[in-house]
C-alpha cells in the first residue's frame, strides 16, 4: 500500500517534486513505524484510562500473536500519515513533514483511535461502528490533510487574484494509475484483514463489498468535467480510491447492494469536494481531502443508514445514525484541530514552507540532490 501511495503521488505532482513525495513515504515507513511501535500502539491498545486513552501493557486479541497484531496495526498508522503527504506536496519542508509523521503516529491517531477501537473507548461504548477506519483513519486523516494544506498555503501561482485556478498538470498519469491500482488491491486486504482471522465467514463478503463500491464509483466519470478542468484522469483515480475509503467503515455491516449505492454516491462526492477546495483556495495536489476526508465522513455516515442490524433504512432505528454522525464530527474536528495546532506551531518555530526560489526550482534537486527522471542522452556523445 505504501508503494501505491508513492506511485500515485509521484504521478500527480509535477516532475520536479516526484522524488520528494516518494521520500516522504520513506519517512512514513521509518519514523512513522518506529513512533507507532514505541509509543502510539500503547496509547491506542493499552489499558483504558477514563475511556479516553490507552496506557501501559498492550491488549491484543487472544487468538493472535501480539507481534502479528502490532504489525497489522502499523499499516493503519502509517496510512494515516501518508494521507497528509500528498496534500502538502511541492511546498512543505521535508523536516517539517518528519515532525508531523512522528506526532501523527505517536499521538494524534493512536489517541483518537482508542475512542472507537481501544478497550472501553467512549465512542465504542456508545455503539459507534468503524470496522476498518472510515472515521478513525480516513475522516481524521483527510481533515488533517485539509488543515495542513491550509496552514502551509497553496503552491505558488496556483490561484489568481480574480479567484480563478491554474491547473498544474500531473507529471505521469500511467504512474498515478499504477499507484491507484495497487492501493485498490491493497485495500481489499486492509478491509478483509480487519476481521483479524482468515476463517471469519464475513471475509469474502467484505472483500466483495470493497470491490463493488469501487466499481460503482468508477461509473460516475463526468466527461465534461475533465475537458473543462483538465483533471479528468485525476478525478477517475480519486473516485476509484474514494469508494474504497468509504467502504472502510461499513464493509462488514452492509449488503452488497448497499455497497454499490454508497459507491455511486462516493464517486459524485469526490468531484464536488475537489471543487470546494478550489473555492476555499486550499491547494491539495492529490485530492487527499476529497478522497479521505469527505469520503471518510460519507462512509461513517452510511453505516448509520445501511447497517443490516441497526441502520435507519434497513431497520428503522435512528440511534446508530446519530452515533455515527457524532463520530463524524468528532474525528473531523480532531483532525482539523490537531493539524492546525501542529501546523501553526511548526510555522512559528522550525518553519513549515520552503522558500519561493526552492519551490520554483523543485524540491527534488534542492532537498535531495537528484531529479526523478535523468535524461542522460542529453550528455551522451553519440
Amino acid at each position: 500500500m505504501e508503494g501505491g501511495f508513492s506511485l500515485l503521488e509521484a504521478g500527480f505532482v509535477r516532475t520536479k517534486n516526484a522524488v520528494n513525495v516518494t521520500m516522504k513515504v520513506f519517512v512514513d515507513l521509518t519514523f512513522g513505524v518506529l513512533a507507532f511501535y514505541l509509543v502510539g500502539v500503547h496509547f491506542l491498545f493499552g489499558r483504558d484510562h477514563a475511556h479516553l486513552i490507552g496506557f501501559g501493557s498492550l491488549i491484543a486479541p487472544d487468538h493472535l500473536p501480539q507481534a502479528a497484531f502490532v504489525l497489522f496495526e502499523i499499516g493503519f498508522a502509517i496510512a494515516t500519515a501518508s494521507i497528509i503527504s500528498g496534500a502538502v506536496a511541492e511546498r512543505m519542508k521535508f523536516s517539517a513533514y518528519v515532525v508531523i509523521v512522528i506526532f501523527v503516529c505517536a499521538l494524534v491517531y493512536p489517541i483518537s483511535g482508542h475512542w472507537v477501537w481501544g478497550q472501553h473507548g467512549w465512542l465504542a461504548n456508545l455503539g459507534m461502528e468503524d470496522f476498518a477506519g472510515s472515521a478513525a483513519i480516513h475522516a481524521m486523516g483527510g481533515f488533517m490533510a485539509l488543515g495542513f494544506a491550509y496552514t502551509v498555503g497553496p503552491r505558488s501561482q496556483r490561484f489568481n487574484a480574480d479567484g480563478s485556478v491554474n491547473v498544474f498538470a500531473p507529471s505521469n498519469i500511467p504512474l498515478a494509475s499504477a499507484g491507484a491500482f495497487i492501493l485498490c488491491f491493497g485495500w481489499i486486504g486492509f478491509n478483509a484483514g480487519s476481521t483479524l482471522t482468515a476463517f471469519n465467514a464475513l471475509l469474502s463478503s467484505i472483500a466483495l463489498n470493497t470491490v463493488l463500491a469501487a466499481a460503482a464509483a468508477g461509473l460516475c466519470h463526468p466527461a465534461d468535467d475533465g475537458k473543462v478542468q483538465g483533471r479528468g484522469s485525476q478525478h477517475d483515480h480519486q473516485r476509484c480510491l474514494g469508494r474504497s475509503r468509504r467502504d472502510h467503515g461499513r464493509c462488514a455491516y452492509v449488503d452488497h447492494w448497499a455497497a454499490i449505492v454508497i459507491g455511486l454516491a462516493a464517486g459524485i462526492l469526490v468531484v464536488f469536494a475537489t471543487g470546494w477546495l478550489d473555492t476555499w483556495k486550499v491547494d491539495d495536489p492529490v485530492g487527499a481531502f476529497a478522497v479521505h476526508g469527505a469520503g471518510g465522513v460519507l462512509g461513517t455516515f452510511a453505516v448509520g443508514l445501511f447497517d443490516t442490524g441497526h441502520g435507519l433504512l434497513t431497520t428503522g432505528s435512528l440511534r446508530l445514525l446519530l452515533v455515527q454522525m457524532l463520530g463524524c464530527l468528532v474525528y473531523a474536528g480532531w483532525g482539523l484541530f490537531t493539524s492546525l495546532a501542529i501546523g501553526f506551531a511548526l510555522k512559528r518555530t522550525f518553519g513549515l514552507r520552503v522558500a519561493i526560489d526552492t519551490e520554483e526550482e523543485g524540491l527534488d534537486i534542492v532537498a535531495h540532490g537528484i531529479p526523478a527522471y535523468n535524461e542522460l542522452e542529453r550528455f551522451t556523445d553519440i
